[in-house]
């Protein structure tokens, strides 16, 4: 599971097999479930916007979702449906630092 004294956690687009994690935007869908995850009150139409703990990204070239630990101590649930989702989907996650473009395996897919 992910160290608690990480600040960031990557949840890569990358199985642990080296397949590409399907749909192309998992990582949008997953952001925008928890983009009512913020700091402060909601505000009116803040649900439009990605919350600052949970933002899709790319990472040498892998689609990612970038989760901050804020998000652990804020809401818990949040966290662990995060952790969930890369644990039920087998997708490689790092801890700290962005992963480097050599430690992410890559099988390529049939098109």
């Amino acid at each position: 599971m992910v160290s608690h004294t990480s600040k960031k956690v990557y949840i890569l687009g990358i199985a642990h097999s080296g397949r590409v994690f399907r749909p192309s935007d998992w990582a949008e869908r997953l952001a925008g479930v928890m983009s009512q995850f913020r700091p402060g009150l909601p505000r009116p139409g803040s649900h439009i916007a990605y919350s600052p703990w949970c933002v899709p990204s790319s990472v040498n070239g892998i689609r990612c979702v970038i989760v901050d630990e804020k998000l652990r101590h804020h809401e818990v649930m949040a966290w662990d449906f995060c952790m969930n989702f890369a644990k039920d989907n087998e997708l490689q996650v790092s801890q700290g630092a962005p992963p480097r473009a050599e430690n992410a395996v890559r099988v390529p897919t049939k098109v």
